[in-house]
């Protein structure tokens, strides 16, 4: 991977660690842990989305307003009409907010509102998009595209990397197989790879790697085992009215008691995690 200039590692210590706001950041000790809905429905899903997971703690809120479906007729989301209620939710409770962007045209409005920007498994190639968001200095989430190689996916990140912005952290969120009991299967090998090729922060979402809630908590545990810097996991205050990847989704309660359980380990693993936040404004 001669290419991957940016991407790679200049000495076998060499890490990064990105800032996500003035308090918060990945790739550091503490693990980075991202929580909430696939698709932001409304303020009051948000509103009890963010009242349980403060209280975890989480580091950030998921949530996207754009989402990039196989087919043409499920729910594409609530598009602009989200960037007001991303807006609210940070004012009133102070979480970070890591939301998907889909096209250059949406860059702008959503780093006004989004602490990170992400860029989902279907545009991992969308290389216009990556170039893109080299020009803006905002944390990228990059994840790796579902039957993409470990190369591909360093030299998508050295995209942005390669257009001047040097804050991107990259997602494994399982790779397509031939076996349909899990949605995805979670590439572990390849976090682990990650974290010796590049100086980049590597977190993992289990969620869509499992497409069954029973299996998240676990992959979760696994990853963080492995070495991952963080996780992003989807959560509902009603997975199975969820409108879409209902299947995935923890309830707030499981998310809370996961978030719980993953602090002996993280202190296994000589990692921390980040202590209770209080809201900002009720």
């Amino acid at each position: 991977m001669q290419d991957a200039k940016l991407a790679a590692k200049a000495r076998p210590d060499h890490t990064s660690a990105i800032a996500i706001t003035e308090a918060i950041t990945v790739g550091g000790d503490a693990l980075f842990i991202v929580g909430g809905p696939c698709s932001i429905e409304s303020m009051t899903q948000m509103e009890a989305v963010a009242e349980s997971l403060i209280e975890a703690p989480v580091q950030g809120l998921r949530g996207g307003i754009y989402k990039p479906r196989t087919s043409p007729y499920k729910f594409q989301g609530i598009g602009d009409l989200g960037l007001d209620i991303l807006a609210e939710v940070k004012r009133r409770y102070g979480l970070p907010i890591v939301t998907e962007v889909m096209a250059i045209h949406q860059i702008d409005k959503l780093a006004a509102q989004a602490d990170v920007l992400q860029v989902g498994s279907r545009n991992m190639q969308n290389f216009d998009l990556l170039k893109a968001l080299g020009e803006v200095q905002k944390p990228v989430l990059l994840k790796r595209g579902l039957a993409a190689t470990l190369e591909e996916f360093i030299l998508a990140a050295e995209y942005i990397l390669s257009h001047g912005n040097p804050n991107v952290i990259l997602c494994e969120r399982g790779i397509r197989s031939f076996d349909s009991y899990t949605r995805n299967v979670l590439d572990l090998g390849t976090v682990v790879a990650l974290k010796q090729l590049t100086h980049l922060p590597v977190i993992v979402d289990p969620s869509h790697a499992a497409g069954r809630r029973a299996l998240v908590p676990g992959l979760a545990k696994a990853a963080i085992a492995a070495g991952a810097d963080g996780l992003i996991v989807e959560c509902h205050p009603a997975p199975e009215e969820s409108i879409s990847d209902a299947a995935q989704a923890l309830s707030l309660e499981a998310m809370v008691d996961l978030v719980q359980q993953l602090q002996p380990l993280a202190a296994a693993m000589g990692r921390t995690m980040a202590p209770n936040r209080q809201r900002l404004r009720q």
